[in-house]
């Protein structure tokens, strides 16, 4: 069932994305000579929308994981050992520069390509 949840999950990002980038470049040229280049722009955008999309997804799933494990595990640090709840912070905090990184790189491929 989580799979199947996860599925629907990165879908759910994947598929606003690649309508987005369709609904960019809909008004296609009457011309014959000029409409495969448009089509390959077309192409283009949506390899674009996806390739962020996965990069976004991918690193949103990877820090949840991570801070699940990480969460159960400092709660229960904590419980026995009140005076590590500094680092229980910090480790906590580090999975988050998964999904900064994420983006940045969803950024990258829509900007520079």
């Amino acid at each position: 069932m989580k799979k199947v949840l996860a599925i629907v999950l990165l879908l759910a990002v994947i598929l606003p994305w690649a309508g987005v980038a369709l609904a960019s470049d809909a008004a296609a040229p009457a011309d014959a000579e000029t409409a495969t280049p448009a089509a390959q722009d077309n192409l283009l955008t949506l390899y674009k929308a996806m390739g962020a999309a996965f990069a976004i997804g991918f690193a949103a799933f990877g820090t949840a994981w991570a801070q699940s494990k990480i969460g159960s595990a400092a709660a229960g640090a904590i419980a026995e050992k009140p005076e590590v709840g500094g680092t229980m912070i910090v480790l906590e905090a580090l999975p988050e520069t998964i999904i900064i990184l994420g983006f940045v790189i969803a950024l990258l491929i829509i900007v520079m390509l």
